[in-house]
């Protein structure tokens, strides 16, 4: 099993920097997909409401019977639960699914600036946090004014955030402003959903001078810049590439071709417009 290093969070609790995405894996395989992810040595797995699969993540849990303490587990709150009471209802029927007794993290999903309910659904969040229910709480797609509303009206400052990051959209003034605030950066679609991507050029030459695959070019440099990733894959063979990160060591002229990749293209909704329920 690989050793996977873990992040800290500003409340002391630690997250594998490596994790198992389940984003866009139907119900019915994510019971098989999870089971062979943490066959293949993953222990933190990310899932949310609105993938539909939750239940399936706690069914995989279960039949592994890996000690719980040696999991980390999130899930996330859907825009159309936010709101104080929405959210607590809604972490409820979370929990039931997943059949857990405590969640490692627990995310807003997006902050919905125009619904302007994000407040009141932290405000739940922290509830769950004080009541030790969860271990540590978050949120995922927040721009700078988002969060710095919650420094200013809340009492609990976000432990990460998850936003959409890859080499073409790097968000280096918002990994920025985490950085200053204490908030750990975690990436999701950390290869911008693979596809054409992999076959850049500049990412192939390092590649081949690594003797690894593009993909893990793209994760380990994720991992020198500190960041969390999720990965997803339903193949056993490509979980394992994914998670095999920590003999790659790219250098100076490595991260300097990456960088020059950022073109601030999104695959995914830009979080200051995104409202959908």
């Amino acid at each position: 099993m690989p050793s996977i290093p873990s992040v800290t969070f500003n409340n002391g609790v630690e997250i594998p920097q490596v994790g198992f995405g389940v984003f866009q894996i139907p119900d019915v395989e994510t019971r098989q997909a999870v089971s062979l992810a943490l066959d293949v040595g993953y222990r933190h797995i990310d899932t949310a409401t609105a993938y539909g699969n939750e239940r399936a993540v706690g069914e995989a849990i279960a039949d592994s019977r890996i000690a719980r303490d040696e999991l980390f587990v999130t899930t996330k709150c859907w825009n159309s639960d936010q709101g104080y009471d929405e959210a607590l209802k809604a972490f409820d029927a979370s929990m039931e699914r997943l059949a857990l007794d405590y969640l490692d993290l627990y995310l807003i999903h997006w902050p919905m600036p125009a619904k302007d309910r994000y407040v009141d659904t932290w405000r739940a969040f922290e509830k769950v946090y004080a009541d030790g229910r969860v271990r540590s709480i978050g949120v995922s797609n927040f721009q700078p004014p988002h969060l710095q509303r919650l420094f200013d009206e809340c009492g609990v400052v976000p432990a990460i955030n998850q936003v959409e990051l890859h080499p073409w959209l790097q968000q280096r003034e918002l990994r920025a402003f985490h950085a200053e605030h204490g908030i750990v950066t975690e990436a999701w679609s950390p290869i911008a959903q693979g596809g054409d991507r992999l076959a850049d050029p500049s990412i192939a030459r390092i590649a081949d001078k690594h003797s690894v695959t593009p993909a893990q070019v793209i994760l380990r440099w994720h991992l020198d810049l500190g960041n969390v990733v999720i990965p997803k894959s339903v193949h056993k063979d490509r979980m394992a590439t994914n998670l095999d990160l920590f003999g790659i060591r790219l250098d100076e002229d490595d991260h300097a071709t990456m960088e020059g990749l950022d073109g601030g293209s999104r695959v995914g909704p830009d979080p200051d417009e995104f409202d959908g329920e």
